[in-house]
């Protein structure tokens, strides 16, 4: 078998938006790294999902690592470029009664004791603030720093930066097997000091023992309606629909677009690899959406798709060293959440990597807390 001309202290398996921000980190670091693809750089979920970069709170865990991210996102977000599409647009949490009002109120709470500027929005503040969302709603939660990208051109962003500082990109090239030290693509076997599992969905492909299983999603995008949609959308019942294990579910969630599309979700299935259209999902997804913005039924829906979110059980991500491979280290399982927690998992596993102590506690995210035998 032979060998590359050039060694590098880390190889970065995957260059979706995930694995683009773990190869800048490591690079920053000084270190030489080599990021392989199977198809393209930003393309797989990176390329299906939303763009949102959104504070979540259903767990103290994902709390801390979506809001550490969302502060690393905001500093560069100078940086990024016009075609990254940043918007810092922010984020309503629409609640449709009152009981869903007491739970704004307990979100707002948590937000601001953890340091997240979140106002509470009357019926009428809501109506005013989105006007083609449905009367008789009771309000919401806007959630101001909340933004959102294009994610593909987020990823290429990241890997420019990556590359900036020496890293190198080879795309088409498929990773067959991880070894101690080394991984296989074909018949070339590459040595590095690190490597890094970083291959979303595909990650339990590489490392059988992952945990992960692919999340369908179906995703519709309108023509370009200006204004129609001013900030990221998302009904209180979103938590539920994304963070239950169930066979299907769909919930309310539309993102304007800098190019004044409506980006409208979501919807959610465990059904394998099978990447057809599910019409009878996608049409209860859209008339979810109806459901909150009536005027939907008079825009034109110009492309649906799907796509696979990577998948755990406990519904965080995997960080941090896989101690049964030497040299091996985990980036993925982050379901819905990987465009948003990207650039915080690239600074855990960094930390980690260099020795250092992270900015948050990355216990929760060992990926050896739910090895499963193979």
């Amino acid at each position: 078998m032979s060998s590359p001309a050039r060694r590098f202290d880390a190889i970065v398996i995957g260059a979706g938006i995930v694995g683009a921000a773990c190869a800048r980190a490591l690079a920053s670091d000084g270190l030489s790294v080599l990021i392989l693809d199977a198809g393209f750089a930003g393309g797989g979920t990176t390329a299906a999902g939303m763009g949102h970069l959104v504070v979540m709170d259903d767990s103290p865990e994902q709390l801390a690592l979506t809001a550490l991210s969302c502060e690393l996102w905001r500093g560069i977000a100078s940086t990024l470029g016009a075609a990254v599409e940043f918007d810092a647009c922010g984020t309503i949490w629409v609640a449709e009664d009152d009981a869903q009002m007491d739970a704004v109120v307990a979100k707002q709470r948590v937000y601001r004791d953890h340091g997240i500027d979140a106002e509470i929005l009357s019926a009428q503040e809501l109506a005013k603030r989105e006007p083609n969302l449905r009367a008789g709603l009771s309000g919401g939660l806007l959630v101001a720093n909340d933004a959102v990208v294009y994610p593909p051109r987020a990823a290429l962003s990241l890997l420019a930066d990556a590359m900036a500082n020496g890293a190198v990109l080879r795309e088409n090239c498929r990773v067959d097997e991880i070894l101690d030290g080394a991984l296989r693509c074909g018949t070339e076997v590459i040595d590095a000091t690190v490597i890094v599992n970083a291959a979303g969905a595909e990650a339990a492909r590489l490392t059988p023992e992952l945990p992960i299983v692919p999340r369908k999603g179906h995703l519709a995008i309108t023509d370009r309606y200006p204004s129609f949609c001013r900030h990221q959308l998302v009904e209180l019942g979103y938590l539920t629909s994304a963070h239950v294990m169930t066979t299907e579910s769909v919930a309310f969630n539309v993102q304007p677009r800098a190019t004044s599309q409506v980006l409208i979700g979501s919807s959610r299935e465990l059904v394998g690899w099978d990447g057809s259209t599910n019409r009878r999902v996608l049409r209860q997804m859209l008339d979810r959406a109806l459901h909150f913005m009536p005027a939907l039924a008079d825009v034109s829906i110009v492309r649906t798709w799907t796509g696979f979110r990577p998948a755990t059980s406990d519904k965080l991500p995997l960080i941090g060293p896989w101690t049964s491979t030497r040299g091996l280290w985990i980036a993925a399982g982050h379901e819905g959440l990987g465009i948003t927690s990207s650039i915080g998992t690239a600074r855990l596993l960094a930390d980690l990597v260099a020795g250092r102590t992270p900015p948050i506690d990355a216990t929760p995210f060992s990926p050896m807390r739910l090895a499963v035998a193979s």
